[in-house]
């Protein structure tokens, strides 16, 4: 169970890792302005914030790793605690601003805090 848990948390930092690229690199291009339909101008109109929810996507895929790489306690509890955060941040992207990510982030990051949690 501690593998599976384990490729959970790493498919969900590299999810978020992918993320980050997406909104800082790629938000005014294909890929990015995919996301949500943006046409070229309100893409560059927004570029700065989605730069900025890049960067804590990145921070979350970082906190992530640091929990695969961190011996315990500190693992599990890192593990955790940044699942935790991803579910919050999905279930509030949800609610405000696309039900997509109730699927796409939130339910990703669930899975896998249950798998850590059962691998306990």
């Amino acid at each position: 169970m501690q593998v599976l848990a384990n490729v959970l948390v790493g498919a969900v930092a590299a999810l978020h890792g992918w993320i980050l690229v997406l909104e800082m690199f790629l938000w005014e291009r294909r890929p990015g302005r995919g996301l949500h339909g943006f046409d070229p101008e309100l893409a560059r109109a927004t570029a700065p914030l989605a730069a900025n929810q890049g960067l804590y996507n990145g921070f979350l895929a970082a906190g992530l790793v640091w929990g695969l790489i961190a011996a315990d306690p500190v693992g599990f509890q890192a593990q955790v605690f940044f699942l935790s955060c991803v579910v919050v941040a999905g279930l509030y992207g949800a609610a405000t601003a696309n039900r997509r990510i109730l699927f796409a982030q939130a339910l990703p990051g669930a899975i896998a805090l249950a798998a850590v949690l059962a691998a306990r």
